[in-house]
């Protein structure tokens, strides 16, 4: 049976503040029909460990006062802590295992004793706000793979790639932004159809010669154009290849990170999967395994063929190369390639979600970041295209990427919006668990970095610790995230602006040490973009 919860809107609160307030929105908002990925909640993408752990965590912040805060262990509420208000509201730890025992197998048995949680997105932190939170980030990946390999342009491009989940649902919309054409398979026809709703995609199709001759016309004639191709990408891939089609660029987004419940095996219906997920897990696996073996060694043989292949930072190299796949990983990681200039420039994701529920306050906030950077094209096009292409979904939200002091100026200005009534209730701010010093993602974020230190793990802690100390309203840290138990750690944090000159002050020094640290890190790795990008930080004062 599908539970329906609404995320809390208007003025009306049930908390004693706005910062307890704040963080209740933002966990409903995760399990609004509207925002959450799973019609069925508390399953693998979770915010709780249970709904009994979830009423418990809304009820405790209905009653939190504001010099204390409350401690969750992987979705389960510890207790409440007398700490001050200037201290999170709430502090998070997902999954976290020691490095030893950091294997699936061993997750898995403590999960199944109702001892741990696993997120597989950024539920866990309570900052999802569905494909949008991806879109920005798709739209450089594809602009800059463009100049970098196209002369500029996607046009006439044929870009195919598997998944339409949280993530993978953005890509469509961020090739045919960039004039190019997508080819998305997914076995779940109810997650294109979801996509094509939210506007990330045109059109669907169930039948492979129907979207082959459509795709193949559309790169022909130079005209951009989505499609979502009901099937397996273990089957499609090398179907394709054995048709003689090269496409352009390949990638995944799949939820290979996590075998047994993200990816389906080939020649397997939906239905069928997760009846063979319940009653032989250890048979699943198997079949997965050899799956994304077919589909990996299917993506090779593109590249070798001239296409530009990439991994989406989402571990299918690993787990092909586990099932045999010896030269995996001769297909780059998309972070190198394409975004780990930016990160040395400070440049990184900025979410924000207006509590009013009100989708006039995200729109005024559209004006104001338009006023104060005319000159970003980039901004200008993205605000174009997600006015045009799709509405907000549960809490009005949005997540664009900003220079590093760009995030602590529109921080600021939102807050003095608030102050003078321009928009309606507080806004809060942050990010998901990826930015530039928060992950310690080897085959991810931090995969090939120039000093060999993509494994160390130090920075995301560090990251969480120092977001913590400087105003934050919640923190979070989570293993696994992305990649997979045992790859990653993750952190997260959020602010809120409620037109205090207390929130002025924290606005002030949670952006400015989230890219401080994040840029630290890549300084200390021996960027030289990042060391300048730190030596030339503007101080703000407030």
């Amino acid at each position: 049976m599908t539970e329906t919860i609404k995320a809390q809107k208007g003025n009306k609160n049930l908390c004693k503040s706005w910062p307890q307030e704040a963080v209740m929105r933002m966990l409903m908002n995760n399990l609004d029909l509207e925002t959450r990925e799973n019609p069925e909640m508390f399953t693998s993408t979770k915010v709780a460990r249970s709904r009994e752990y979830f009423d418990k965590i809304i009820e405790s912040l209905k009653e939190l006062e504001d010099d204390a805060t409350l401690i969750i262990q992987s979705g389960k509420l510890v207790g409440i802590f007398k700490t001050s208000k200037m201290a999170p509201r709430v502090l998070a730890s997902n999954a976290m295992l020691v490095p030893m025992w950091a294997t699936w197998d061993n997750f898995r048995k403590l999960e199944d004793k109702g001892l741990t949680m696993y997120d597989r997105i950024v539920a866990g932190n309570w900052m999802n706000i569905g494909s949008q939170g991806m879109f920005y980030e798709m739209l450089e990946v594809f602009n800059i793979l463009a100049k970098r390999y196209f002369n500029q342009s996607l046009k006439g491009k044929l870009i195919v790639s598997s998944g339409m989940g949280t993530a993978g649902g953005a890509l469509p919309l961020a090739v045919t932004a960039n004039d190019g054409v997508a080819l998305v398979v997914d076995v779940d026809r109810a997650k294109i159809e979801k996509r094509i709703k939210e506007g990330f995609c045109e059109s669907i199709s169930d039948n492979l010669d129907d979207a082959l001759s459509i795709v193949l016309n559309a790169r022909e004639n130079g005209r951009a154009l989505s499609l979502g191709l009901v099937g397996n990408a273990a089957e499609i891939y090398p179907e394709i290849l054995r048709r003689k089609i090269v496409p352009d660029v390949v990638t995944d987004m799949t939820s290979s990170h996590d075998i047994l419940n993200g990816y389906i095996p080939a020649e397997m219906t939906l239905k069928q999967a997760l009846g063979v997920r319940k009653s032989d897990p250890q048979k699943y696996i198997k079949l997965a395994k050899q799956s994304i073996a077919a589909q990996l060694s299917a993506m090779l043989k593109m590249q070798a063929k001239g296409a530009v292949v990439f991994e989406f930072g989402n571990n299918i190299r690993q787990n092909a190369c586990d099932a045999g796949v010896k030269d995996a990983f001769n297909i780059p990681g998309y972070a190198p390639l394409f975004i780990r200039d930016l990160h040395c420039e400070g440049i990184g994701p900025f979410r924000w979600m207006a509590l009013s529920g009100d989708t006039k306050d995200i729109y005024k906030t559209e004006e104001k970041l338009l006023e104060l950077f005319p000159e970003d094209a980039k901004l200008k096009c993205w605000i174009d295209i997600v006015r045009r292409q799709f509405t907000c979904h549960g809490l009005p939200a949005r997540e664009c990427w900003l220079g590093y002091n760009q995030k602590i100026e529109f921080g600021l200005a939102i807050n003095e919006m608030i102050r003078k009534g321009e928009i309606s209730l507080p806004v809060v701010i942050g990010r998901d668990y990826y930015d530039s010093g928060s992950a310690a993602s080897p085959y991810g974020e931090t995969e090939a970095m120039k000093d060999g230190s993509d494994a160390i793990a130090d920075w995301p802690i560090l990251s969480a610790i120092l977001s913590a100390a400087s105003g934050a309203i919640w923190v979070s840290v989570c293993h696994g995230c992305g990649t997979g138990i045992g790859y990653s750690i993750h952190s997260s944090m959020a602010v809120l602006a409620d037109g205090s000159d207390d929130a002025k002050r924290k606005l002030s020094l949670v952006l400015a040490n989230d890219s401080s640290i994040s840029t630290a890190r890549y300084a200390d790795a021996g960027y030289e973009v990042a060391s300048r990008t730190v030596k030339n930080n503007i101080k703000y004062q407030y």
